[in-house]
């Protein structure tokens, strides 16, 4: 499976969270860990084209008070897809 850049990077902040999570945390881990600026929508953007790949999935809640959010958790299938990312680098590393 073919993954742009930021959409590894945002599988990888996904599996450092653990379990479900939203764009937020996200945002603030990939913030965190590259010293980069990141947006909010772009994390978004890279989500929903993860879910179109079948890498992760989404549910939306929608709680009695305040915003619904969407939660997103990685599927075996983008786990195999950072494990054969990370395999590859370490190739071209060797």
């Amino acid at each position: 499976m073919l993954l742009q850049h930021f959409e590894l990077h945002v599988l990888l902040a996904m599996l450092r969270e653990g379990g479900e999570t939203y764009s937020v945390p996200l945002v603030l881990a990939l913030e965190e860990r590259t010293g980069k600026t990141v947006a909010q929508a772009a994390v978004f953007i890279a989500l929903q084209r993860l879910e179109r790949k079948g890498l992760v999935t989404s549910r939306l809640d929608e709680p009695d008070k305040g915003r619904a959010r969407r939660y997103f958790s990685v599927t075996p299938e983008g786990v195999e897809a950072v494990e054969a990312h990370h395999a590859e680098h370490a190739r071209l590393w060797q």
